[in-house]
């Protein structure tokens, strides 16, 4: 599972990498902990949080540092948007092009040297926005 060869392949740390893998969610470190802990009873949040940042300071694993909500993360892939639900939290990803001229025009105009970034989009997912259905009283 782990291909960086300086890495040593762990237990714990091929349990959160294959529930990265088999989930399209961003989910944070607790879920990932009650995810991990349902075939490994006995690791601890703090053992879920060390490999995490391993996993993170190895290029394997991403953290998206969302404004106003806990860190999620996700397996390390090509560059691309987040949009976030305001009313339920959900975040996906967008299937959107990276718009890859902007850091060069960033860097351009402030002589700044950009190594990337990272956009998120917020509003309200379909399922939140979906009118409720009304419920009519007989009188």
């Amino acid at each position: 599972m782990i291909t960086n060869k300086a890495l040593r392949e762990t237990k714990q740390r091929n349990a959160i990498l294959g529930f990265l893998r088999n989930t399209r969610s961003h989910p944070t470190a607790d879920q990932i902990y009650e995810a991990v802990r349902e075939n490994i009873p006995n690791i601890s949040k703090g053992t879920v949080y060390r490999n995490l940042q391993v996993l993170i300071d190895n290029g394997i694993v991403s953290v998206l540092d969302i404004r106003g909500t806990l860190s999620r993360y996700e397996l390390k892939q090509e560059t691309h948007y987040h949009f976030r639900c305001e009313a339920c939290g959900r975040v996906c990803d967008l299937d959107e092009p990276v718009d890859r001229g902007l850091d060069d025009r960033i860097s351009k105009r402030t002589g700044f040297i950009v190594s990337g970034h990272q956009t998120e989009f917020r509003g309200r997912c379909a399922d939140c926005h979906r009118p409720s259905p009304k419920i009519h009283k007989e009188s």
